[in-house]
């Protein structure tokens, strides 16, 4: 059974960074194309970034120039740099595979990010 684990959230001030790590059991990450998503309160979970297998990334516009999703392949893991955070990067944050237009595992317990003014 695959489990993904997100670790890496905390506290940090606007303008801070922060890194997200985001590790699998039962899967090899680096057969799929992996996502980054968030849930702020009160509002649905929603796309951040993706990295296909082969390395293409891409970033909702709200993140550019500001994160950047890479793979660590000996490690397991998916990684979002996230830097200049702002207080709207406030959410818990959660990775996933991409699959047709859905995700392919049942989602982690993610890792809260908050970012104070």
């Amino acid at each position: 059974q695959v489990q993904l684990v997100e670790s890496g959230g905390g506290l940090v001030r606007a303008g801070g960074s922060l890194r997200l790590s985001c590790a699998a059991s039962g899967v090899n990450l680096s057969d799929n194309t992996m996502a980054w998503y968030r849930q702020a309160p009160g509002k649905q979970r929603e796309f951040v970034a993706r990295i296909s297998s082969s390395g293409w990334t891409f970033y909702t516009n709200s993140v550019k120039g500001r994160f950047a999703i890479f793979r660590d392949n000996a490690k397991n893991t998916v990684d979002l740099q996230m830097n200049s955070l702002k207080r709207e990067d406030t959410a818990v944050y959660y990775c996933n595979a991409m699959y047709d237009l859905g995700t392919k595992y049942n989602w982690g317990q993610g890792t809260q990010v908050t970012v104070s003014s």
